[in-house]
């Protein structure tokens, strides 16, 4: 839709109730985009378009501000008035279910949450920076320790939230401080020694959403920087489809048995459901052939794990976040 369209709704039954929601959600939107200010709302934004496994239905409200003072303001409203909030990065270890997610879906990507600096061996970034950018970044400035954020496809705020990892890294290891909105839309901040901070888990940001972080690095040569970058690279692309995904579907039962191994033992690599496929390259991998449903994924992530329980005795966690309301 557009500003200036005309909708016709046509049919029998209840349809004249199509019409009534939409005209109170777009009153709604104009009341949230109203109180955040800079930025835009959109209504029924379809979420496989910023998902990596390209699955999802619509977002009631998809929601891109532009100031930390508008994100703050928008929490406020919606927890005022109890409309579902819910923060997305680049939907890179997010499955959404075909139904979509009522309420606010909000994206930080514009403005000051795109803004990043180095302060001597630090880099301050807000949620919305891609990791390849700080990756990027750092070696401008012949800054070790951000190697690993290369060829990863999600942002800060993502790899927080997870506590994402790659060649034996993870987030928080790098974390000095980070800034937060609680759900009343009041800034805070917090260290990593104040916080929980598990494996792909910060139990914290379940309910608090980060707005920037300052992240340590160390001085390192433009050489050593640039071999390593290289090693994570070629590891990625020998090792992991290029296929849609959501990344690694499983976390790892323990590090002696990691859940690729474990499914390509199973001889579970290249079943599938539907457009829904375990990649013959790594067993760990969903992905997307063209055209799968959520649905799909979620049926073939079950199979998967039934086939583990019964011949392995072996529970298997999924890493990726599943979320959204069945069609």
């Amino acid at each position: 839709m557009k500003p200036g369209d005309l909708i016709l709704s046509l049919g029998a039954g209840n349809i004249h109730e199509e019409g009534t929601r939409l005209i109170e959600d777009l009153k709604t939107r104009d009341r949230l985009l109203a109180a955040m200010g800079q930025g835009t709302i959109e209504l029924y934004e379809l979420l496989s378009r910023h998902t990596t496994m390209r699955v999802g239905g619509p977002a009631q409200f998809w929601a891109e501000p532009e100031t930390e003072e508008g994100f703050a303001k928008l929490v406020k409203i919606c927890f005022a008035e109890k409309i579902p909030l819910m923060v997305m990065g680049r939907g890179s270890n997010l499955i959404v279910r075909d139904g979509g997610i009522p309420g606010v879906v909000v994206h930080l990507a514009r403005g000051c949450f795109a803004e990043s600096q180095v302060q001597g061996q630090r880099i301050i970034a807000g949620v919305g920076v891609k990791l390849k950018q700080l990756s990027s970044l750092a070696r401008q400035h012949n800054l070790a320790g951000f190697e690993w954020m290369e060829g990863i496809p999600g942002n800060l705020g993502g790899s927080l939230r997870m506590n994402a990892g790659a060649m034996g890294k993870q987030t928080f290891e790098q974390v000095v401080s980070i800034n937060y909105l609680d759900q009343q839309g009041e800034r805070g901040a917090a260290t990593p020694q104040e916080l929980e901070v598990f494996y792909r888990n910060v139990p914290f940001l379940k309910n608090h959403y980060v707005i920037s972080a300052t992240l340590q690095g160390h001085p390192g040569s433009l050489e050593e920087i640039d071999r390593l970058v290289q090693t994570s690279w070629h590891h990625r692309r020998e090792t992991q489809p290029i296929a849609a995904s959501s990344g690694c579907t499983f976390k790892n039962p323990s590090p002696e048995m990691p859940a690729g191994k474990l499914i390509e033992e199973l001889g579970l690599k290249n079943i599938s459901v539907g457009k829904a496929r375990v990649s013959e390259i790594h067993g760990n991998f969903i992905v997307n052939d063209g055209g799968a449903t959520a649905t799909e994924v979620l049926e073939l992530i079950e199979k998967v794990k039934s086939v583990a329980l019964e011949q392995r005795g072996i529970k298997l966690e999924t890493e990726v976040q599943i979320v959204g309301k069945d069609e």
